[in-house]
């Protein structure tokens, strides 16, 4: 069988957050992603979701280059092409690079193939788990008291890991308040990298380092490996790699240097199902912990991460809360629901594992584009 893509549709979807979120370099009331709809010449439907951040913070992806990646390079690749398997369309890309573009072309083409197969994604590409154990990121909020009345909210809805975003000024205070006031909790920190070479000997991380946190996820800059190595040889707690583990290659370097303990996998940040799959293999290889992080994406994205911490290295709990923490209303059915912090894996139909409601997906579309062979 083959892969025969005849016109994709993209859609720029923006809905609004149920509650503002504010990292260490910003805070945002909505997000707007680009969705991707593909049709073959038998009929079949695949979707896939470019989940970058509006603007470029987080990395240096955002709506606008995602859009424009698609349209111009990646989507005229699958119209002009036939691939047997989904690695195979992602290899003949053209593009460097961009991978939360990457990702939602990688999505889509293995949301088709495992049509094809007859299997639900998760078991496409080898899941094992039929439930997955669900945390929720929570952003910086204005007073300590208001973050604990966020956190009961959600342990009483029965999620029992927390991460709590933070950056110089939000930071020990907070999570020691969290940690005093939920001592049984799973309770880990994320600095989004906002921290730098004047920090490895920063007492804040000896102070931290007491408060019996899971994990510190990603203190400093991508890049800066030899400052992760430098600063975990000083902590018990584990560090974890978030926004440094954007390829295989990267991965290994990070490993060899020791400067991590804990990887997040991130479908977006990693160009795909694929690329995903390979890091957690190559994690599993080397005994290493992996969770899989999130990046509010809407029920086209959060299926697609769901497949992909149903896979056997998957050990810790995953940003893959319901959707309704995020949104009032998603653009699945049924809804992807959290119970007692606990999100079962879509194996509802073959491909994604649920409906894709194109009529919500309009309706919250701000930008509609088609393409077929007759615009190449």
């Amino acid at each position: 069988m083959t892969i025969d893509v005849r016109e994709v549709t993209l859609f720029r979807v923006r809905k609004d957050l149920v509650r503002e979120f504010e990292t260490s370099s910003h805070r945002k009331n909505n997000i707007e992603h680009v969705l991707v709809k593909a049709t073959t010449a038998d009929g079949l439907v695949g979707w896939g979701e470019a989940a970058s951040p509006s603007d470029p913070f987080y990395c240096y992806e955002n709506t606008d280059s995602c859009w424009h990646v698609l349209s111009k390079y990646l989507v005229p690749t699958l119209l002009t092409g036939v691939f047997e398997t989904p690695q195979a369309a992602l290899g003949a890309s053209p593009v460097n690079g961009n991978p939360f573009a990457h990702a939602a072309s990688d999505t889509l083409m293995w949301d088709l193939f495992s049509q094809q197969q007859g299997l639900a994604l998760a078991d496409a590409i080898g899941g094992t788990q039929r439930e997955v154990s669900a945390g929720v990121s929570l952003g910086i909020e204005r007073t300590i008291d208001e973050l604990l009345q966020v956190v009961a909210q959600h342990v009483a809805d029965g999620y029992a890991r927390v991460k709590l975003k933070i950056n110089r000024a939000w930071a020990y205070e907070p999570t020691k308040a969290v940690r005093e006031a939920f001592p049984d909790l799973a309770v880990q920190v994320d600095a989004n990298g906002i921290f730098d070479a004047r920090d490895v000997e920063n007492p804040l991380f000896r102070d931290l380092d007491q408060l019996g946190l899971l994990m510190i996820e990603q203190p400093f800059a991508s890049e800066d490996l030899l400052l992760h190595a430098a600063l975990q040889k000083r902590l018990e707690t584990p560090l974890c790699l978030d926004e440094s583990i954007t390829s295989l290659g990267v991965l290994r370097t990070a490993l060899t240097l020791q400067a991590a303990r804990i990887v997040n996998i991130k479908v977006s940040r990693l160009g795909g199902i694929g690329p995903a799959r390979d890091v957690h293999d190559a994690c599993v290889d080397a005994g290493v912990p992996v969770w899989c992080g999130g990046m509010h994406e809407f029920g086209v994205g959060r299926a697609a991460n769901l497949a992909v911490a149903s896979l056997p290295g998957f050990t810790y709990p995953s940003d893959l809360s319901g959707s309704k923490k995020y949104y009032e209303t998603d653009v699945v059915y049924p809804e992807i629901t959290a119970h007692d912090g606990v999100v079962s894996v879509p194996r509802g139909r073959s491909g994604l594992g649920l409906e894709i409601l194109e009529d919500r997906v309009r309706e919250s579309a701000a930008e509609v584009l088609v393409l077929n062979t007759t615009h190449l």
